[in-house]
């Protein structure tokens, strides 16, 4: 079976949508030897920022010398982006294995996208003999199907309103799905939480007789600036390349994982660790520069939690920008899409949206009627990428922002490199 054909069948298969429950990955894990068992695994849930900080953990370990398996989604441009080891991506010839060689079983016990992709990059890290790997789960965490490890650390970075047809209305019910991946006597560790949320973790880790790292606990911020402080390292220079304040917590909260699971007190190897993170796992879509004359940013805040940490970043240079301030807007089905809408309105002259090829997403009509509900005057854009090849040729002293979802930022990526 060829890597196309491959992936026609894998993409097939999101026509059995999202089922939440761990019955179906048990049992496939099962089938193939359950490789998940076999590894030292660090396990990451939340609303923002997972990506980032996964990235910073796998980035700080590789430099410390391991060999480090990084698994996230989405992807941007290419499926194998999902499976790295090292920053290098799964190989097209593991793709076409692992799928060809358990098709009868995916297909017998009508498996998702997820639970397959899950399954693959457990059999993938086991087979390469990664001394860590780094797993972010797909959405909430209780029922996802990443939940069957036995992690050296729990991560949960942020809590905010998201998926709430799934996961729950209030901060609360979200927070209780995010703490589902706590397990008996784990180290659990925290981002920056609203109270409510935080009081659902502390009593998940007194039922599992877990122990809670709060990054709050271990963090100065003054004036822009954030300093870390352990028992093992002291960190207050964040030089690296994704820009924001939110960003220098999850490095920092990478930072507190490294010194307190894997006892690395050389301050050297973590700041390498941030300072390498985008070149040591090819990170893309956080505040990402595609052109700066004119500027064009490219971001994947997708809730507004993600929103709000964009534009504290984004009015920080939008006062120097002489021309238009315009935005390609797109969103998934199930986001507070309202809120983010609101938020944005107050920083862009022009609101463009459109959507995405996918399953989950918003279509353009329903962007149009929220808009219109609240007043917000927005434009239809159905060719974003020629949009935004013409406005690189034509307006020199404007901005544009593209946002609202990561596979908005694929489908765009995958037509510009064509």
């Amino acid at each position: 079976m060829n890597i196309r054909e491959t992936l026609d069948k894998l993409f097939a298969l999101h026509t059995f949508g999202v089922k939440l429950g761990l019955d179906n990955i048990v049992s496939f894990l099962n089938d193939i030897g359950n490789p998940q068992a076999e590894l030292k695994t660090i396990h990451i849930a939340g609303s923002n920022g997972k990506g980032s900080t996964a990235s910073f953990i796998a980035s700080s370990l590789m430099e410390a010398g391991y060999n480090v398996g990084l698994y996230t989604s989405p992807h941007f441009v290419r499926f194998n982006e999902r499976i790295k080891i090292n920053g290098t991506e799964i190989n097209d010839e593991a793709i076409a294995e692992f799928y060809a060689n358990n098709e009868k079983i995916i297909v017998d016990k009508s498996l998702t996208f997820f639970e397959v992709t899950t399954a693959m990059a457990f059999q993938y890290f086991k087979n390469q003999k990664v001394d860590y790997a780094v797993i972010e789960t797909g959405l909430g965490g209780r029922l996802d199907a990443t939940n069957v490890l036995n992690p050296l650390a729990i991560v949960i970075t942020s809590i905010s309103q998201e998926h709430t047809n799934i996961l729950g209305n209030s901060l609360k019910e979200i927070a209780f799905e995010k703490a589902g991946i706590i397990k008996n006597k784990s180290k659990v560790f925290i981002g920056r939480l609203p109270e409510e949320a935080v009081a659902v973790i502390e009593r998940k880790c007194i039922e599992t007789n877990s122990e809670l790292f709060a990054i709050d606990e271990y963090t100065n911020f003054s004036g822009g600036a954030i300093e870390l402080y352990t028992e093992e390292i002291e960190l207050d220079d964040w030089t690296m390349p994704l820009k924001g304040d939110y960003q220098k917590y999850n490095a920092a909260l990478a930072g507190l994982v490294i010194a307190k699971i894997f006892n690395i007190d050389n301050q050297r190897i973590i700041l390498q660790g941030i300072r390498n993170v985008v070149k040591n796992t090819n990170l893309q879509g956080r505040y990402e520069y595609y052109s700066t004359k004119p500027l064009v940013i490219f971001d994947s805040a997708h809730n507004p939690e993600g929103v709000e940490n964009f534009l504290s970043e984004f009015k920080k240079e939008s006062s120097a920008i002489k021309g238009k301030k315009i935005l390609i807007f797109a969103a998934m089905k199930d986001k507070a899409v309202e809120k983010m809408l609101l938020l944005l309105n107050q920083q862009f002259n022009e609101i463009r949206v459109t959507t995405v090829n996918y399953e989950r997403a918003m279509p353009i009509k329903d962007l149009l009627f929220i808009a219109n509900n609240q007043n917000i005057n927005v434009n239809l854009e159905t060719q974003p990428v020629k949009f935004i090849h013409d406005f690189i040729r034509s307006d020199k002293n404007g901005c544009l922002v593209v946002l609202g979802s990561m596979y908005l930022l694929g489908e765009i990526k995958s037509n510009l490199i064509q």
